[in-house]
């Protein structure tokens, strides 16, 4: 829903489908949600109806927490998302979408400091590799506060948030 005044200008991301017998265009109010809608249409059994009822039902940030903690349950809240379809969702996107991405609630790493964001991405990396879960090592990073801090030291303080 757009809150803008009347001769305001607005911008309006399109994606447009197009099909042997019908072309269909498509509105998000941000990147993000454009991104997002792609993404989803990637997944076998998800077409258009089904990502615009997860996108309704879910802001993206919280989308994008959900796919990479492997939360299938959240994504059935959407209107016609079974169990069968959310739990592909999850499985075939959790890999395509960036950790420090859902560290910083969705929001692109070019938005947020490009350093700090790629540093926590590569602390979530260091922490898989190690034998931690990736839902585990981008929640331990999510609870660190400071954002000045080098990759050794998320390292050293998302490891003692999880033991």
């Amino acid at each position: 829903v757009y809150l803008a005044k009347e001769g305001q200008q607005i911008m309006v991301f399109t994606a447009v489908i197009v099909r042997e017998d019908d072309i269909s265009i498509y509105g998000f109010s941000d990147k993000e949600s454009l991104q997002m809608f792609r993404r989803l249409m990637t997944v076998n059994g998800v077409g258009a109806k089904a990502a615009l009822s997860i996108l309704s039902a879910l802001p993206v940030g919280e989308l994008h927490k959900a796919i990479v903690f492997e939360d299938a349950a959240l994504l059935t809240k959407a209107n016609g998302i079974g169990k069968k379809i959310a739990q592909r969702i999850v499985l075939e996107l959790k890999d395509k979408l960036d950790a420090a991405e859902a560290i910083t609630g969705g929001a692109s790493i070019q938005d947020i400091s490009n350093v700090k964001a790629n540093e926590k991405g590569e602390a979530v990396n260091a922490l898989i590799a190690l034998g931690y879960s990736k839902g585990e090592a981008v929640e331990a990073l999510a609870g660190i506060a400071e954002n000045d801090l080098t990759v050794e030291d998320y390292i050293k303080r998302a490891l003692k948030r999880l033991c």
